[in-house]
């Protein structure tokens, strides 16, 4: 995986999802550096929380996987940022921090990152045990 992700430790990393959501905060922390200093601690710290929540309860889910309550429970958690996120990247656009190319890129990828999880949620069984 790009960026150094990849280890031999496998798991969590390896998910496409994982790999896509933690990508895509890696973008949004790079996007934000532009956005205005009056939006450091409001907007800029939204919008980075959310979309760093993503891939982090991904990797949560991933050891309680053994739980396929709590492994639902926790990619749901991780769906709900993905959408908080989005909330925050229609804000950015709104407010002309991004431009409307770019606001619809990335929420073109938010939206498959939420196509993935859901499969996940409605399937656990292909990764509980």
């Amino acid at each position: 995986m790009e960026n150094g992700l990849r280890s031999s430790y496998g798991g969590f990393r390896d998910l496409r999802v994982f790999q896509l959501s933690y990508r895509l905060a890696l973008e949004i922390f790079e996007a934000t550096k532009s956005f205005p200093k009056e939006e450091r601690y409001s907007l800029v710290d939204q919008l980075r929380r959310s979309s760093r929540s993503v891939p982090a309860n991904i990797a949560e889910a991933w050891y309680k996987r053994r739980y396929p309550k709590s492994f639902v429970n926790k990619l749901s958690d991780s769906s709900g940022e993905a959408g908080e996120t989005e909330v925050w990247i229609d804000f950015s656009a709104d407010h002309g921090y991004l431009t409307a190319e770019r606001k619809v890129e990335l929420l073109e990828k938010y939206g498959g990152v939420n196509k993935m999880l859901s499969g996940m949620i409605n399937h656990p069984e292909k990764f509980c045990h």
